[in-house]
C-alpha cells in the first residue's frame, strides 16, 4: 500500500537519492527551506514499505500552482504513484482556492508529456524565459 503524505526533513536523504536516481537535478537543501517556509503542504512523498518511492514538489504564489518537480523510483513506475501524488496535490490546490496549475515539460520528453496530457494538462505555445538571480562578478580595475 502506498501513503502520500506531506515531506518532512526526515525524508531528505530518501528525496535526494530519488531525485538522482530518476534523472533529475537535486534542489539544494537551502532552497528546500525556503520553500517550505511558504507552503509546505505541497511538498509530497509516495512511501509504502518506510521507503520513499516518489516525490512531488508543487508551489503556489497565491495566483497560479506550480509543479515543479515529479519524480518515481525507476523500479516502481506504472503503478500509479505519480497518478497519486498529482491527484493529492491537485487537492491540496483545489484547497487553497488554485485557479490553475502550470508545469514545464522538455519537448523531448514525450513519454512525459503522454503522461501530462492523460491527466489533462494541455499544452500551451508560451515562450519560456528565464534569468538566473545570481550576484554578478564585481571587477575593480
Amino acid at each position: 500500500m502506498i501513503e502520500i503524505r506531506q515531506f518532512g526533513w526526515p525524508d531528505h536523504e530518501a528525496v535526494v537519492g530519488l531525485w538522482a536516481s530518476a534523472g533529475r537535478d537535486v534542489v539544494p537543501r537551502d532552497e528546500l527551506a525556503a520553500k517550505l517556509q511558504r507552503d509546505p503542504q505541497l511538498f509530497l512523498v509516495a512511501v509504502a514499505d518506510q521507503t520513499v518511492v516518489g516525490v512531488v514538489l508543487g508551489t503556489y504564489d497565491g495566483r497560479r500552482g506550480w509543479i515543479l518537480r515529479l519524480a518515481v523510483d525507476p523500479t516502481r513506475r506504472r503503478q500509479g504513484i505519480a497518478s497519486g501524488l498529482i491527484g493529492e496535490l491537485e487537492a491540496r490546490f483545489a484547497a487553497l482556492d488554485c485557479p490553475r496549475v502550470n508545469l514545464l515539460v522538455l519537448p523531448e520528453d514525450a513519454g512525459a508529456l503522454r503522461f501530462w496530457q492523460a491527466l489533462g494538462y494541455l499544452p500551451c505555445p508560451d515562450v519560456l524565459c528565464s534569468k538566473p538571480m545570481t550576484t554578478p562578478e564585481i571587477r575593480i580595475t
